[in-house]
């Protein structure tokens, strides 16, 4: 016998919201890693006891290359923990299951590409056009939301 899934797990569009949600947060928790891994080979370190432990004192130091991977991850969280909020709640307005999926693939794909853009330093405009495009699933959830709990207010 199989067993039953919980109810919200029955929810496909939450399912899928899950799904590309944890996807991103994956993707974050890579670009930690990656900060790190930089830290190390450019020995560069934010903290003088790690430095200490790592030759000494004067690798207490900033570098570009950790910078850029900083400003990546900071850019990360300034738009993932957004969609995480917005996606959780449109996908209790009961959208359409294909229209919901749409939203959450153009997100995670955009800011897949804006990571590699970012870290590989690919021309311009390649990052701006995936955070642009990345934004837009953003900016219709959120419409959605708020013409949902207009009446609300």
């Amino acid at each position: 016998r199989a067993a039953r899934s919980p109810k919200m797990i029955e929810n496909k569009v939450f399912l899928s919201f899950t799904f590309y949600s944890t996807i991103l947060i994956l993707k974050m928790y890579v670009v930690a890693i990656i900060t790190g891994q930089v830290r190390l080979r450019k020995k560069a370190f934010a903290n003088p006891e790690d430095a200490l432990r790592n030759g000494g004192l004067q690798f207490c130091r900033e570098d570009p290359d950790v910078e850029r991977c900083r400003r990546a991850h900071r850019n990360d969280m300034e738009n993932i923990f957004p969609f995480l909020f917005l996606g959780a709640i449109y996908s209790l307005l009961d959208p359409s299951p294909a229209v919901a999926r749409i939203h959450f693939l153009i997100f995670c794909v955009g800011r897949i590409i804006h990571t590699i853009a970012y870290l590989l330093r690919l021309r311009a405009p390649t990052r701006s056009v995936a955070y642009s495009v990345a934004q837009l699933p953003c900016f219709s959830m959120a419409l959605q939301i708020l013409l949902a709990t207009t009446p609300y207010w």
